[in-house]
């Protein structure tokens, strides 16, 4: 196949990812009271899973403070067309998400017969990878991050005479945010293998680094949940910190298979 030959394989590929995209969009959009009651605005609602969980680790350990006293938190619109326009936009950003496996497959059978075959099978290992790690991380940020977020957040008030009234601008874009950060940073891991395997990072580097990594951890942790509270800052520092450790194995396997080879 010439050169014009792969543009067309890869037009008709980019337009069937296209058409999946919209018909998925479309379909988000017509689920707007589950889609937003039940999955966007959910973490702002004091019955979320999430606060349900720490209230009762609460009552276990007799720590009253873990459960987290969400007032009546009022939401409001000050532009005319935002909502239409953020219910447009979060369909797409929801349909891009669900519709990732597919796109990835469509580019993976592009490029799959570039490869060798003992190239396919470390590919496959690399897209499954990417899916887990990403997903992971938008679970994570879902459940844990972004609720504890927003429940310093909205209830944090440097008098009682001002009350919080959060946009729905603010809201969503603060959740889509700290989603996406998440599922990016998630994908650590997988970085770190492909740096290992062409040789630019190395497990001693990262051990060397460790207590900087760790300091840079709790810097972060810090400004996602800018609470004094030493347990919820935990809860995002640890996750973390674990990725950066499990990269560092991820780079100590990739260095033990050189050596027996």
């Amino acid at each position: 196949m010439n050169f014009w030959g792969h543009v067309e394989v890869l037009r008709w590929a980019l337009i069937r990812c296209l058409v999946v995209v919209f018909g998925l969009a479309i379909a988000v959009f017509c689920l707007k009271d589950f889609v937003f009651d039940r999955v966007i605005l959910a973490p702002g609602d004091a019955d979320f899973i999430t606060y349900r969980l720490m209230c009762r680790l609460g009552e276990l350990t007799g720590i009253e403070s873990l459960c987290p006293r969400l007032g009546n938190i009022d939401m409001i619109n000050i532009n005319l067309a935002a909502q239409l326009m953020t219910h447009l936009s979060v369909s797409f950003y929801i349909a891009a998400v669900i519709a990732m496996p597919y796109i990835i497959m469509e580019l993976w059978f592009f490029v799959k017969p570039a490869l060798y075959s003992n190239e396919q099978r470390p590919a496959r290992f690399a897209i499954v990878a990417f899916f887990f790690q990403f997903f992971l991380g938008l679970a994570l940020a879902y459940f844990i991050i972004f609720p504890v977020t927003f429940n310093f957040l909205a209830n944090y008030q440097v008098s009682e005479r001002i009350v919080n009234q959060i946009s729905l601008s603010s809201y969503i874009g603060t959740f889509l945010g700290l989603m996406l950060v998440m599922g990016i940073v998630f994908e650590m891991p997988i970085v770190a293998y492909f740096f290992a395997k062409i040789g630019v990072l190395t497990s001693s580097f990262l051990k060397r680094y460790r207590k900087v990594a760790f300091v840079v951890v709790l810097v972060l942790a810090a400004f996602i949940t800018p609470s004094t509270d030493v347990f919820t800052m935990s809860i995002v520092a640890l996750p973390l910190y674990l990725l950066y450790e499990f990269s560092r194995y991820v780079v100590c396997r990739v260095e033990s298979r050189v050596v027996v080879a």
